[in-house]
């Protein structure tokens, strides 16, 4: 039976494995928030997630590993909106919904926090760009897609417009949150939900 190389970040695929894993990465978002990505050192995730540097390493090899696992939750969450634009009978009332999240997301200190951290060392260091970047090419094609299929018209360039007005409308929202921590919520989503129908040309 061949065995696999847990030096080389390899795992079995068992629920214990995968909560070890989750326990690790939960441990290291604290630590990022908290500290910054350089601050926060193995050692620190170490004892923030109460193991050892050898099981850190079965499930990570690498901090750049647990920003791409941040990375790629991230993404999994905005890929969930797509599915759900995609399947909805209520256009949008589902847009409706998917941006209140989002601003609420978005606006989250926490989240906030971690997200201008990765930016942060995307602008430092190659490896965190690539992958950054290739994170928002998949949103990217994901959300046009996207909204082709529920009958957004566009050419091609405008839908490129289209989406990126919407990422920075985001992205700004994320810094906003950061300047002035007491902006009226309400407003802003309300605000945003108006601007999102009208950009994409769906009746409200």
């Amino acid at each position: 039976m061949q065995q696999q190389d847990l030096s080389r970040g390899e795992m079995p695929h068992t629920a214990r494995a995968e909560a070890r894993r989750a326990q690790v990465l939960e441990a290291a978002l604290a630590c990022f928030r908290e500290h910054g990505f350089h601050g926060a050192s193995i050692a620190r995730i170490c004892k923030a997630s109460g193991m050892s540097p050898g099981h850190i390493y079965h499930y990570f090899r690498n901090k750049e590993e647990i920003i791409a696992a941040i990375v790629e939750q991230d993404v999994a969450r905005i890929l969930d909106f797509h599915d759900r634009m995609r399947s909805t009978d209520d256009l949008a009332g589902t847009m409706r919904e998917c941006v209140a999240e989002g601003v609420r997301d978005t606006l989250d200190a926490g989240a906030s926090a971690l997200k201008l951290e990765i930016l942060a060392e995307a602008a430092r260091n190659p490896s965190i760009a690539k992958l950054v970047q290739a994170a928002d090419r998949r949103l990217r094609t994901s959300l046009i897609e996207t909204l082709r299929s529920v009958g957004v018209t566009r050419d091609d360039d405008e839908m490129d417009e289209c989406v990126d007005t919407l990422c920075a409308m985001f992205d700004g929202l994320m810094t906003r949150g950061v300047r002035n921590p007491d902006l009226d919520v309400a407003a802003v989503t309300r605000r945003y939900q108006e601007r999102v129908l009208e950009l994409l040309g769906i009746a409200p």
